[in-house]
């Protein structure tokens, strides 16, 4: 009788061991899958600056916060046009950041919507048509990432 129960016990013992640890790998198994599903909405997507650099002109977006939003500093200086400078805030979705920008140019504040792909450590501004006020795209779903100045990773000056 005492065998019997010895091994009872230590079958329960092993049963309940056994439970926990596969309990335990469903748990880490979750975090990892979560942690799994948020990283690829960011992709590369980095808190610090993208700058293009060259031909007379120059484009910095210093990305300060990224969270549910992604929110930085966006400033155009090109070459023979007025510089402007402001604020970004916006998505990123399916590797597009898209968003409103903020800024002052010769005194004057104003807003347009923006799209950047972001393509490894690179964000390529896209264009396309606006609607009747000038400021928002008519269709995001046709916008062209073709642009021939892309903001790389680089330092912040």
């Amino acid at each position: 009788m005492k065998k019997t129960i010895f091994v009872l016990v230590l079958t329960l013992a092993l049963v309940s061991c056994k439970t926990k640890e596969k309990k335990e790998e469903v748990e880490t198994m979750v975090e990892t899958e979560e942690e799994f599903i948020e990283v690829p909405s960011i992709k590369n997507l980095e808190v610090g600056c993208y700058t293009y650099n060259a031909n007379g002109s120059k484009i910095v977006m210093e990305i300060t916060q990224i969270s549910d939003s992604v929110m930085g500093n966006l400033n155009y200086s090109l070459k023979e046009k007025d510089a402007n400078s402001g604020i970004f805030s916006g998505i990123l979705k399916d590797s597009v950041l898209i968003g409103s920008y903020t800024f002052i140019s010769e005194g004057i504040e104003s807003s347009r919507e923006v799209a950047f792909l972001l393509d490894d450590e690179q964000l390529i501004e896209g264009f396309g048509e606006l609607d009747e006020t000038g400021t928002t795209f008519k269709d995001k779903e046709t916008l062209n990432f073709s642009s021939s100045m892309p903001l790389t990773k680089s330092e912040c000056d």
